[in-house]
């Protein structure tokens, strides 16, 4: 079957924005199409400018006989702004507010444009980092860590508070909460997680960092590595901060219970991107 060139171009965009960071010889387009590789080249070329332009990715072409492209997300500042921007009147409603001083956040996590925008904004920041494996505890950073891995196109590994007969055997730590200072328990199974794997860890909310401190404990079990730390959101006013080097995209600063105000600003995620 011979394709038009307006029909390779959307069939090629939609592949590449399907399948982040594979490495696709230009062979495969080239059989797949009927077409000869100086005319895939041309039509790469117009659909890396076309994502350059648009801030949606960078697509990389990787020379010799065994290479390609390789597309990578990428969201430009003037994107990523608008929809930090964004964040930050949603997460500044006062109908957020919970008894306690918590906030409601099911509605954002559950948001399926939202989510996958906060993916594509956290897995931009760490596009050309050697990631293998994206981490999060169960349960509410479980939709943003399948986001960010989608972008990345790596596996997800979720900590669990206790261990499920279905994990078959697992490792288990002890770590201390840093807000409350409990001592808490997670667990992970021996087969989730293969040794030497370099780990982005990513979370929806952050405090003192303590779950965040004892995922990293637990990388060490696995003799793995840490790639990075992601956050949707970091509360600012922490006497203590048991994690440093960590990007996020909201910092909430004040919760006023009696006023029904939410404080919340940009995260230092333009600070800390690659």
């Amino acid at each position: 079957m011979k394709f038009r060139r307006s029909e390779r171009l959307i069939d090629m965009t939609t592949y590449l924005l399907e399948h982040p960071r594979q490495l696709v010889p230009l062979t495969y387009f080239a059989e797949k199409y009927g077409s000869a590789k100086s005319s895939i080249s041309e039509d790469l070329g117009i659909i890396k400018e076309t994502f350059e332009q648009r801030g949606i990715g960078v697509l990389q072409t990787v020379p010799g006989a065994a290479g390609g492209v390789k597309f990578h997300v990428h969201v430009s500042e003037e994107k990523a702004r608008k929809a930090i921007d964004e964040l930050c009147t949603i997460m500044a409603s006062p109908d957020r507010l919970l008894p306690g001083g918590y906030l409601f956040m099911n509605d954002i996590l559950g948001n399926p444009v939202i989510v996958q925008e906060v993916g594509r904004l956290l897995a931009s920041a760490f596009a050309e980092k050697d990631i293998e494996v994206v981490m999060t505890v169960a349960t509410k950073g479980i939709p943003i860590a399948y986001a960010v891995a989608s972008q990345l196109n790596v596996p997800v590994v979720i900590v669990r508070r206790d261990s499920k007969v279905t994990e078959g055997s697992t490792v288990s730590i002890n770590y201390v909460s840093g807000s409350s200072k409990r001592i808490q328990t997670m667990v992970l199974s021996k087969r989730s997680l293969a040794e030497g794997s370099k780990v982005l860890i990513v979370d929806d909310f952050m405090k003192a960092g303590g779950t965040v401190n004892g995922m990293i404990n637990l990388l060490e079990e696995f003799n793995a590595e840490l790639a990075g730390i992601a956050v949707l959101v970091e509360s600012e006013n922490i006497e203590e901060r048991l994690v440093d080097e960590y990007l996020s995209l909201v910092r909430l600063s004040d919760v006023d219970v009696r006023e029904r105000k939410i404080t919340v600003s940009e995260g230092n995620y333009f600070a800390r991107r690659e």
